[in-house]
């Protein structure tokens, strides 16, 4: 199986690349977009800042590339954001593969950025196949996507938003399963077996 990371300077990528090797797949971190094209599964991971991770995507191209994409493509945390059609860090306009806005997270009455186990609940995609409702998973991230009819997942912090979300071959967390102990390695197990 050839799975492909998507290049674009956003952080976190060793540990995706880490957690792929203990299910005993070598993954390939590229920006090319025949070798994202050809791949079996595509991950577009990130930790970082919107409007410089679009400028590095549409600067090669992967602005068109990515959502013209037909096998599974998994967005972890700022690849899930980038995936939306617009977030207000930076008033940024991104992928619009999922219709949504990215908005930020209350800092006047939350600690910022939520960082911690959180609870997802209202599991519903093959994603979560063996994962109980109300398991824990790692978040880290001042930005949100709302819940709507894409949701698969919801947690909470100062209100519900989406933790999960799936549009056609293309899934989204806002967590990190890579950071999420078994639960996480059997999310991104279930993510390779879509």
């Amino acid at each position: 199986m050839k799975v492909s990371i998507v290049k674009y300077n956003a952080g976190n990528t060793v540990s995706v690349i880490n957690a792929l090797k203990r299910l005993g797949v070598e993954p390939v971190v590229t920006d090319d977009i025949e070798t994202l094209r050809s791949a079996n599964k595509v991950i577009f991971p990130g930790v970082g800042e919107a409007s410089t991770a679009m400028r590095y995507l549409r600067e090669r191209g992967l602005d068109i590339v990515i959502p013209s994409l037909t096998q599974p493509v998994l967005g972890i945390c700022l690849g899930m954001q980038l995936m939306c059609a617009f977030s207000e860090e930076n008033e940024t306009e991104c992928l619009g593969i999922l219709p949504y806005r990215v908005k930020r997270l209350d800092s006047d009455t939350l600690k910022m950025p939520h960082t911690g186990w959180n609870r997802i609940e209202q599991l519903r995609s093959p994603l979560f196949e063996g994962v109980g409702d109300g398991e824990r998973v790692y978040f880290v991230h001042g930005y949100y996507v709302e819940t709507g009819a894409d949701t698969t997942a919801v947690t909470g912090y100062g209100m519900d938003f989406s933790a999960a979300m799936n549009r056609e071959n293309f899934h989204a967390i806002q967590f990190h399963p890579e950071k999420s102990g078994d639960v996480g390695a059997q999310i991104l197990s279930n993510f390779l077996n879509i």
